[in-house]
């Protein structure tokens, strides 16, 4: 098994290449060839749906560790999440109000508390590859404030299925970037 060496600066070079030939940032991700795989159950799928949801809307089942995305004709698809530790994740509606591609990450002070550790990010962490939220988040909002809670990328793939985070929804690199590209400001999203 080769493991692939992506410095900063190779992805800086390979996105500035990509950029000048037409590409987008999000058309291009390093995390398409990595050395996890994710357990079948958990990759991206196109399943039916019959529940009473708009298309567009995003459906996050915490129970299941699904995410769906819902289309038209009956359908949706389906990508495996890690959501929140018992107790930490937000429940109900909200709307997408801010997406961004390679987030920078602050832990909240609340965090900081559950977790001490996190201390030593407490001034932040920019956006790339070692950050925590990936390669892109979709911002959740409830009456035009900020929850604090997103979708959001992950380098820890394998956290994908289980109730780890400090409340957000993380999914792969590959889905974030997918889901991210068919979602616009002010999607419906429903949190069970």
């Amino acid at each position: 098994m080769s493991t692939i060496l992506m410095t900063r600066r190779r992805f800086m070079l390979f996105s500035l290449s990509g950029s000048a030939s037409g590409c987008t940032s999000m058309a291009w991700s390093p995390f398409a060839v990595t050395s996890y795989r994710l357990p079948a159950e958990y990759r991206r799928r196109r399943v039916p749906y019959d529940g009473g949801e708009a298309p567009g809307t995003i459906i996050v089942d915490t129970a299941e560790r699904y995410l769906y995305h819902v289309e038209y004709g009956g359908r949706a698809t389906r990508y495996g999440v890690a959501v929140g530790e018992a107790g930490l994740s937000l429940k109900g509606r909200a709307t997408v109000g801010r997406k961004a591609e390679w987030p920078s990450w602050t832990p909240t002070a609340s965090m900081i508390q559950r977790k001490p550790r996190l201390q030593q990010y407490a001034g932040g962490v920019e956006g790339g590859l070692h950050n925590p939220l990936g390669a892109a988040a979709l911002y959740l909002y409830r009456d035009g404030e900020d929850t604090m809670y997103r979708l959001h990328g992950t380098n820890e793939p394998w956290s994908i299925g289980h109730a780890v985070s400090n409340g957000c929804v993380r999914l792969t690199n590959n889905d974030i970037v997918h889901l991210y590209s068919l979602t616009p400001l002010g999607t419906q999203v429903l949190i069970i």
